[in-house]
């Protein structure tokens, strides 16, 4: 709590300044949406936009006062979440998805776009598939990690948090309560969607070789 964006307003957090916080946030919005008009007039200008594949993605978003936090540094949807936008020849218009992926994702997928070979040594996954809705998501899960205080694993309807230091879990079903606002992870019935999330996430962990390898738990 007491890291870089998190300190810029005082606890409590109230309406006033948060809203400050927001009221910049939307004006940055604003200001890089006008410098994409740039760019696009420009190839439109120099007849080039038929062929240039423009791709917007961003960093993890700021909170802005969400779970009482301002910054990015939690596993929470409104921080882990960026937007990714696929544009020109090859990506179909109006199409949007909700499989799981990796920024990492994008290298093959503008390679699949511009037909070019994908480098084996490449660990992402193409996304051309998807946009043309010809294949199911390439993942079933995705692995999230902040610092060595909080891992975790995603689904696509669940979310387990776990903070290994003090060795809390959190769970979330995304699909009823997407702000996250009702841990399930106490709830007797969730004990065995925790204990295979948590082993999940075990596995990742290993495949990533993460430091903060968390305890495997027996399914109850």
């Amino acid at each position: 709590m007491e890291v870089r964006d998190e300190k810029l307003i005082p606890w409590p957090r109230t309406e006033e300044a948060v809203r400050k916080e927001i009221a910049a946030y939307y004006a940055m919005i604003t200001h890089l949406d006008h410098q994409i008009g740039r760019i696009i007039t420009a190839l439109d200008d120099t007849g080039k936009r038929g062929n240039t594949i423009i791709v917007f993605a961003g960093d993890n978003g700021l909170a802005l006062g969400s779970h009482g936090l301002l910054g990015k540094q939690n596993l929470y949807d409104h921080s882990v979440r960026v937007p990714l936008v696929f544009n020109g020849p090859g990506a179909p218009r109006g199409r949007s998805s909700d499989a799981l992926c990796y920024l990492y994702d994008v290298f093959p997928t503008v390679c699949g776009l511009s037909g070019v070979v994908v480098p084996q040594t490449v660990e992402g996954r193409g996304l051309v598939p998807l946009m043309h809705g010809g294949g199911a998501s390439e993942r079933e899960e995705i692995f999230g990690a902040y610092g060595d205080v909080q891992r975790m694993v995603r689904t696509e309807r669940w979310k387990l948090i776990h903070y290994p230091h003090v060795d809390r879990t959190q769970l979330f079903d995304l699909k009823s309560d997407p702000d996250e606002l009702r841990d399930l992870s106490s709830q007797s019935k969730q004990a065995r969607r925790v204990a295979e999330l948590r082993l999940r996430l075990r596995a990742l962990q290993e495949y990533y070789d993460d430091p903060m390898l968390a305890p495997a738990t027996n399914s109850p």
